[in-house]
């Protein structure tokens, strides 16, 4: 009889159908002496699964409710009733383990080991099965024994083969699966970090920051260098300058009129799938010096209403944070969450710690949260019957971000109106136009497959999330906005906002760079009016708060004198018209996109706050030339956020998003 391992459906199941394909001929190849020990799985009625928990001697422990509740699960999803039990944190890992080595009588390994040849990664870590090191003991027929983590039906195989008086310690040696991925991780640390680092490049290398500056875009920037140059000295080519930039606003305000007018309908309700019908989902969590708010975290985590023995929970943490670390091992983590140690490696980004647990990834889907995140609680589920409901090329779901400790100052006011224009309005909008999304760096709901396909993140890419976005969309897959919300904290101080904002502003500055290296290509997957759309958000989001504050200067000195809308050549005239009314219009666009927003969350009590929006812009103007400097200097550095100081976290009034018709303030007034 074969052991059969039961493979993950992920991209590199081939390569580990052949590990299990030598497994089944070692086994061919042995005679089988008598049967050593004394239970068998026909001496007591029932699953084998609980037999395994009755002779490892955890049946007492679990307690009559509990197993029938880990029965019942079971039954329903399909699985054993030991995997519910594990994922709940009924019973630990360890001690399952090794209670179970010792009934099967197969040695047990505790970390770190060392595995043999012929492992790989991430492979072995993702079938459970890796080579153990050579063995010259004549009870082995091949001089090597296999390191197993058994789980569900392959418990249930080495329970028969041990029946049929099959010697499972001359081929096999157990190991819990924590040990065996960290032994794992510790061997494959170099193959780890260059395919969590390289993994774009070596699908498209045109497509990730890394690569450098080409050509033809040198050639583009000199240009525009040398026309800025001129332009301090010649008022033509300063109105010519002008009105390039001012060709790009008008895409960029269009589209969000556009925009914030779809977003005026109500959102999509989905059908709820059966709790039977409900897939795995890899929750992936990027944490660096994080220690303070870990166990807020597992809270928010554990808040999640979703089958339990369904999610798997990689939380990503360097490999100097020794802080968050133990933090997190002294909660002493159910067997659904798993600490993933990111090997050293360059560029020390969120996204490269993302591709970490995306390559782990067991999950038909993938969400991604950050450390301060607190989601609905029915969000899995909600983004599960989206998934199912709506067409395969809907590769994501954005879920709405929401700012949850206004009350700590202005800045925590401003942006939560920020984000509620974003969130609750613009891009809800573009998702309905089938514009190119430019993600939020948290609660993003993946297809697993699609994910993978396009390379993950770009680990090169300081504000991946709008990269990802884009490369979506060239990749043909849709974004959909996800009627949840996620509760997140603003920075309080000055300092830490700045830092965040630099950061995003250069990450947007990288994806410009490398979405425009091919123009040609970009608009064969885009098409023409999707192309508009992406230059729209990337180049418009930078050209607004970099020039704004300068136009505002310009133009009141030139009303001072008189010649605001009375220049002399009609280049000049042209330019200064047409930016007088983007002025205008852009004003109008950006408060009716807060005001949308605010609507809809509740938020409508901090509108007069909207007078501090210009102080706001001139921040986020010093903030994105800040930016450039940092683009020059150092574009890989990942400016941390640091996170739990929030004086006071409360969640938004409008956690149900108001959609009364094509009347969105009303709601506020009835409030």
């Amino acid at each position: 009889m074969n052991y059969i391992v039961s493979i993950p459906q992920n991209d590199g199941v081939r390569r580990a159908r052949s590990a299990r394909l030598r497994m089944s001929s070692s086994l061919r190849s042995s005679s089988p002496p008598s049967l050593r020990a004394t239970a068998r799985p026909h001496d007591v009625a029932g699953p084998v699964s609980l037999l395994c928990l009755r002779e490892a001697g955890l049946l007492q422990g679990l307690g009559p409710e509990r197993l029938l509740a880990a029965i019942k699960i079971a039954a329903r999803h399909e699985i054993s009733a030991e995997q519910v039990a594990l994922a709940e944190g009924w019973i630990s890992e360890d001690e399952y383990y090794r209670r179970l080595s010792r009934w099967l009588d197969v040695p047990s390994l505790q970390a770190p080991f060392v595995t043999g040849a012929g492992a790989a990664f991430p492979q072995s870590i993702m079938t459970g099965l890796a080579p153990g090191p050579q063995w010259t003991s004549h009870k082995s027929a091949n001089g090597r024994r296999w390191i197993i983590s058994p789980a569900g039906a392959q418990i249930t195989h080495l329970v028969h083969l041990r029946a049929k008086g099959f010697a499972l310690d001359n081929h096999f040696m157990l190991a819990s699966p924590t040990s065996l991925r960290a032994s794992l991780m510790r061997r494959f640390a170099h193959e780890a970090a260059r395919e969590a680092s390289e993994a774009l490049s070596d699908i498209d290398a045109e497509l990730s920051a890394r690569t450098a500056v080409t050509r033809g875009q040198k050639a583009w920037l000199a240009m525009l260098a040398a026309l800025g140059a001129a332009s301090t000295l010649n008022a033509s080519a300063a109105s010519l300058l002008a009105l390039v930039f001012a060709g790009i606003l008008c895409v960029s305000i269009g589209l969000r009129l556009l925009a914030n007018a779809q977003s005026l309908a109500p959102p999509e309700k989905h059908p709820p799938l059966k709790e039977a019908d409900l897939p795995s989902v890899t929750i992936i969590v990027a944490l660096y010096k994080e220690a303070r708010i870990a166990a807020k975290l597992v809270a928010a985590l554990d808040a999640l209403d979703y089958p339990r023995v369904l999610l798997d929970i990689k939380l990503v943490i360097e490999i100097d944070d020794h802080a968050t670390r133990a933090a997190l091992e002294s909660l002493r983590l159910p067997a659904r969450y798993q600490i993933i140690i990111a090997p050293d490696g360059a560029p020390r980004t969120k996204p490269r710690a993302l591709n970490i647990g995306l390559a782990l990834a067991r999950g038909r889907q993938i969400v991604v949260y950050d450390a301060e995140d607190e989601p609905e609680p029915d969000q899995l589920r909600k983004a599960a019957a989206a998934f199912a409901a709506l067409p395969p090329n809907v590769a994501c779901l954005q879920a709405r971000l929401a700012i949850d400790n206004t009350s700590d100052g202005w800045l925590p006011k401003l942006f939560a109106m920020e984000y509620a224009a974003l969130f609750d309005a613009f891009n809800p909008g573009l998702a309905r136009l089938g514009a190119p999304v430019p993600l939020g760096g948290t609660s993003n709901h993946f297809r697993t497959g699609a994910l993978r396909r396009i390379g993950g993140w770009d680990a090169w890419n300081v504000t991946e999330d709008v990269d990802l976005g884009l490369r979506l969309a060239r990749h043909g897959y849709l974004v959909e906005a996800l009627d949840s919300t996620t509760h997140e904290e603003a920075p309080a101080s000055l300092k830490a906002w700045m830092n965040q904002r630099r950061r995003w502003f250069k990450g947007w500055m990288q994806t410009l760079l490398t979405h425009s290296r091919s123009p040609a290509r970009l608009r064969g997957e885009l098409g023409g009016a999707r192309t508009l759309a992406a230059l729209g958000l990337v180049a418009g989001a930078l050209i607004g708060p970099m020039l704004g504050p300068g136009f505002a200067i310009a133009a009141w000195e030139a009303a001072m004198r008189g010649q605001l809308l009375s220049p002399g050549a009609p280049v000049e005239l042209a330019a200064s018209t047409l930016w007088c009314a983007l002025w205008t219009i852009g004003i109008a666009c950006g408060l009716w996109s807060a005001i949308l927003g605010m609507a809809r969350r509740g938020l409508i009590g901090l509108a007069p706050w909207l007078v501090l929006t210009p102080v706001y812009w001139l921040l986020l103007s010093v903030a994105a030339w800040r930016a450039l400097i940092d683009l020059l200097v150092n574009p890989y550095y990942w400016a941390k956020t640091s996170h739990g100081h929030a004086r006071s976290s409360r969640r938004s009034p409008g956690s149900a998003l108001q959609f009364p018709g094509r009347h969105p303030l009303q709601a506020s007034t009835q409030d």
